[in-house]
């Protein structure tokens, strides 16, 4: 019995399935990461992942490619930022509530639009998704093949996220600026760099990411629209931003923590049968990833001007 719980874990399908469940995760948790950075927390993640995957779909459902359902859900993902940046940045308003009413409003407007778009559908529609990609040699690699070169676009996509990202942030001026807008904003401010632009456009990048989190479940890892599901995904990519102590290489790593447990899970569910009540296995993901967060929570340092608005010409 305790080998088959083992061989779980050097079976390709455990792998791929991983690889599949962390790219949602992964670009929502990049998302919030960069939002942070700059200092604004986005609590609207669930929301704007919900709207994305509903566009994203969408928009492939009325007769546009792939390609241009991934950035519609992108240009709408952008514009919730840039409304959160309104409220938060320029108005000064909380980000706790300004972030869950984006969330709400996010969801709501979604449903509603789907509601319009189909009111007497009790399936949701299929559309072609995004396909396994067929890379010659790799592909037919045994175990290595099946794991991590039978995937989609979309997902070779998020993976390259986590690269860009850390370019962004670290060797690009702005990507600097984001960095002390989310530490010292009065110095940024002193260099005559505008840290309500910063800011604004950091949330429209993160935004933009969030809402391809979202695309990714309707795109790639299904082929169709339904509520909830999302499913508390935005909510664990911000605790997971926390975990990777605001560094995309860890983001990396938490994604894939967090997926794995979820895939093994599943499959550890139907090898205890009911031996083992199936919501022991359910929980397992969170309360595993809660730990792993509070241990990493004691050693972080978060970015010091967080939760802080800033207006222009003020001293603290």
């Amino acid at each position: 019995m305790i080998l088959d719980f083992l061989e779980v874990l050097v079976n390709a399908g455990f792998w791929a399935a991983t690889i599949r469940i962390a790219c949602p995760l992964l670009l929502a948790t990049l998302g919030e990461l960069v939002c942070e950075r700059a200092g604004v927390l986005n609590l609207g993640i669930e929301g704007i992942m919900s709207i994305g995957a509903m566009v994203g779909w969408t928009a492939v459902y009325m007769g546009a490619d792939l390609s241009t359902g991934v950035l519609v859900a992108a240009l709408v993902g952008a514009a919730f930022g840039l409304i959160h940046a309104g409220f938060t940045v320029y108005l000064g308003a909380s980000q706790h509530v300004t972030g869950i009413g984006i969330t709400l409003f996010a969801s709501s407007i979604g449903y509603f639009a789907f509601r319009l778009l189909l009111p007497s559908s009790t399936t949701p529609p299929k559309i072609t998704a995004f396909q396994p990609l067929d890379i010659p040699i790799l592909s037919d690699l045994p175990f290595l093949g099946e794991a991590f070169f039978q995937h989609t676009a979309f997902t070779y996509l998020a993976f390259l996220a986590v690269p860009l990202v850390l370019w962004l942030l670290n060797r690009t001026p702005f990507g600097l600026a984001v960095k002390v807008a989310g530490e010292n904003p009065m110095a940024l401010e002193a260099q005559g760099i505008d840290v309500l632009s910063v800011r604004t456009l950091a949330l429209v990048i993160g935004s933009a990411l969030m809402a391809l989190g979202g695309a990714y479940l309707t795109m790639s890892a299904f082929d169709a629209f339904y509520f909830g599901m999302v499913n508390g995904r935005g909510w664990i990519a911000v605790a997971l931003v926390i975990f990777a102590s605001w560094r995309p290489s860890k983001a990396l790593l938490g994604a894939l923590l967090f997926a794995g447990l979820d895939a093994y899970q599943v499959r550890a569910q139907q090898l205890a049968g009911a031996v083992v009540p199936y919501q022991f296995f359910l929980m397992l993901p969170y309360l595993l990833s809660i730990v792993a967060m509070v241990v990493a929570a004691k050693t972080t340092q978060y970015p010091k001007a967080l939760l802080t608005p800033f207006r222009r010409g003020e001293r603290h």
